[in-house]
């Protein structure tokens, strides 16, 4: 059995993305959270209060390309978004409700 923070327990029953969780950033209305396997990594954004619609983002980024982005207004979560990116840098941005984090480059 997993244990949650307030607010995250709906969203986080089953892992959006396949491969281990390499960086997680909470902010005020939700959570940005980005996994990586072998051959890509993946990022979902979460609600911190899943339930009424409201928009919601994920970007991913791999240095060098355009960015791969779900947007729109959702309950739960943005994404996930998937990219191909053995042994590249990537960025991931997620938002909710206007407020936003941004990893910066990771796993380069």
């Amino acid at each position: 059995m997993a244990l949650a923070g307030p607010g995250l327990q709906t969203a986080q029953a089953a892992a959006p993305c396949a491969g281990r969780l390499a960086k997680s950033l909470s902010f005020a209305t939700g959570e940005l959270r980005v996994y990586q396997n072998r051959q890509q990594v993946c990022a979902v954004t979460l609600a911190r209060n899943p339930g009424a619609r409201r928009p919601m983002s994920v970007s991913l980024q791999v240095r060098g390309d355009r960015a791969e982005t779900d947007s729109g207004s959702f309950r739960r979560q943005a994404g996930p978004v998937t990219v191909p990116a053995r042994g590249r840098c990537v960025k991931a941005t997620g938002s909710v409700s206007g407020t936003s984090r941004s990893t910066g480059w990771i796993l380069c």
